[in-house]
């Protein structure tokens, strides 16, 4: 794959997940326009990273919220203004508290933020965060098969300093990760090969296979 298909892949990927600058977006639009087989990875990208859809677990606020919504509808705001001023704004306020409340309950969102690639481009990890760097998850684009004994492990490598393990990851499914305020949220991430368990030595022993900048 020379540098110009590469290239063009990581741009596909990286419109594909929506962190694209405006102008890039717009730019590469353009191309998408004229260049079939530059659109065709787009859609495989997009079909690739439909899967991590299946990652979110739906929160179904409680029916109480739900009527209560209702009941704050310009219609029904309507009826009840006639019948009772005082009782809708109630009825309103609890509604939004109810709201609120159940967002709050809700857990992070996570956005994608990058993409790690091995050297020959050929299998990626989708590296997830939520807006505050504080939690990420990394989701195989494809399982990936290592031997028994050894273990993917998650490295940040922040500028001009060692690299921090993050932990291990499952090399079939996505895996969680807190940062806490300690780790810098900038520098190189990778995962590397190790015995089973992880690195004896605190740092990396094995072959990175896969990176990235965070």
């Amino acid at each position: 794959m020379n540098e110009n298909v590469q290239r063009d892949d990581a741009l596909a990927a990286e419109y594909a997940l929506g962190t694209l600058s405006e102008l890039a977006r717009l730019r590469f639009e353009r191309r998408l326009r004229n260049e079939p087989e530059l659109a065709a990875n787009v859609a495989r990208w997009q079909t690739l990273l439909a899967g991590l859809d299946n990652q979110l677990a739906p929160v179904t606020p409680p029916e109480k919220v739900w009527k209560k919504i209702t009941l704050s509808l310009p219609e029904q705001r309507a009826i009840r203004a006639k019948r009772h001023y005082a009782g809708w704004l109630a009825a309103a306020s609890f509604a939004a508290i109810a709201l609120l409340a159940s967002l709050f309950m809700q857990p992070p969102t996570l956005t994608p933020l990058t993409v790690l690639n091995d050297a020959q481009h050929q299998q990626q990890w989708v590296v997830s965060a939520d807006s505050k760097l504080e939690q990420l998850s990394l989701t195989p684009l494809h399982p990936v098969a290592i031997a028994d004994n050894t273990s993917l492990q998650l490295w940040l490598i922040p500028p001009g300093k060692a690299p921090i393990s993050l932990g291990l990851l499952d090399n079939q499914k996505a895996t969680d990760v807190a940062l806490n305020s300690t780790i810098s949220r900038s520098g190189v991430i990778a995962i590397s090969l190790e015995p089973r368990g992880g690195s004896p030595t605190g740092q990396p022993t094995g072959p990175v296979l896969y990176s990235g900048q965070l």
